[in-house]
């Protein structure tokens, strides 16, 4: 009996102990270790962050739906990862050893990177569902109390999630409209992106076009190539470039409530290890999502080590979408599979990027295969459909985390009939 260890329960975590489970059966033992005890929905944060939604409707217990499946889980975060020895040490004092470790823990949200910022100082994120709370307590202050003033949101310097800004940007809108207080509200936008629709991919399709017109519709200026350098109460401090790198502008932006996407790092433990990550603390893998040095740790999700899709004169970070994410664990499980049985891992992640961004009336949806170009299908639609197919999928993928089901086949054979396959 082999011992694989999940390390993290998030959007990656989960499903992968879900598959491990499918595909090993009941003769292997699995772990899954997270700091928290209950798994978050979160693209549903900014809904939370101006209150269509609360805690309880995108969070779910770990535990309960985990021993469902025969899957052990421990409430504790890692301390640290002994490679050498296959050994985590927790922080409740509990020592596990693997056979298999499956590293899924997201990044560390790195606010240090720009002086000022973050929830315990000048701004909040959408990040995580307690740091959605904080905004909607700023939010309403700010509309209930102060009857209105500027909201700044953005993406700091080596940030790598770019669609939740915009997201965030535009339901912020909408949410206002509907009060009818929109005109009391100034929205403005900054990011570390060469251009708007960028993405952190170079764009996709017209994603340049398309939300540069629907900004414009919406009243909601910007600064692209913003490299943010520091935050005081009510005001941001922002250096806007040119593309060769020298400054263009020195902006003072002055706000009320601010929401900032950070850069990403690697969470402290995964970062520590000597031969597993990047100078940034991302696990470096090979084309099996197998780290290179320790040939028994595997990892998917944000904390894998992915180059930059180009050189930005502000730097900008690769995203890792939800479906690239589920293709690196699908390849992971079947390599697991392949090492248990004495061969060689051969799957490789498509790392197919299928992304539904809400506006809050509308939406904006893009398919890129593979997420990073050059591309077999790229494209990017724009429509009502997008905002209540995210509403669905929202209830969807809760649904499918409380079943425990990794891949059902009616998804895997419409996203097949798209040209979408998790594997290679």
């Amino acid at each position: 009996m082999a011992h694989i260890i999940v390390l993290g329960a998030g959007t990656g975590g989960m499903p992968a102990a879900y598959e491990l489970r499918d595909v090993l059966g009941a003769s292997h033992k699995i772990t899954v270790v997270n700091e928290r005890e209950y798994f978050q929905f979160v693209p549903s944060n900014p809904w939370v962050a101006v209150g269509w939604r609360d805690r309880d409707q995108i969070t779910i217990p770990i535990e309960k739906y985990l021993t469902k499946k025969g899957i052990d889980f421990v409430h504790a975060r890692c301390d640290k990862i002994d490679a050498e020895n296959s050994k985590l040490e927790l922080s409740n004092g509990e020592t596990l050893t693997y056979d298999y470790l499956l590293i899924a823990t997201g990044p560390k949200l790195f606010f240090d990177e720009v002086e000022g910022s973050g929830p315990d100082h000048y701004t909040n994120s959408v990040c995580t569902v307690t740091h959605a709370e904080k905004f909607k307590a700023a939010y309403d202050d700010l509309i209930l109390e102060k009857g209105g003033g500027t909201i700044l949101v953005g993406a700091a310097p080596f940030a790598s999630c770019f669609g939740p800004a915009y997201e965030f940007a535009m339901i912020l809108d909408t949410d206002l409209s509907r009060r009818k207080i929109r005109d009391k509200v100034h929205i403005k936008f900054v990011t570390s992106e060469p251009y708007i629709g960028h993405l952190g991919l170079g764009g996709i399709g017209d994603s340049k076009g398309m939300l540069e017109s629907e900004m414009r519709g919406r009243h909601i200026p910007w600064i692209t190539n913003a490299k943010t350098t520091k935050f005081e109460e009510g005001k941001a401090f922002i250096s806007e470039l040119n593309e060769d790198g020298s400054v263009k502008k020195e902006h003072e932006v002055e706000f009320d409530v601010a929401m900032m996407l950070p850069s990403f790092f690697g969470v402290d433990a995964v970062a520590q290890v000597e031969g597993l990550c990047n100078p940034r603390g991302f696990v470096m893998i090979d084309k099996h999502q197998r780290n290179p040095t320790y040939k028994n740790i595997f990892s998917a999700g944000v904390c894998v080590a992915i180059p930059p899709v180009e050189a930005t004169p502000v730097p900008t970070g690769a995203p890792k979408t939800g479906y690239m994410i589920e293709s690196m664990v699908t390849a992971i499980v079947h390599n697991i599979q392949e090492d248990l049985e004495g061969k060689e891992p051969s799957h490789e992640a498509t790392w197919a990027a299928l992304c539904l961004a809400d506006m809050g009336d509308t939406g904006a949806a893009f398919l890129a295969v593979p997420q990073i170009p050059p591309r077999n299908i790229a494209w990017f639609k724009k429509g009502k459909w997008v905002h209540l197919a995210k509403i669905a999928f929202e209830k969807y993928f809760i649904r499918k985390m409380k079943k425990g089901s990794s891949e059902p086949f009616y998804e895997k054979s419409i996203l097949k009939m798209m040209g979408v396959n998790r594997l290679k």
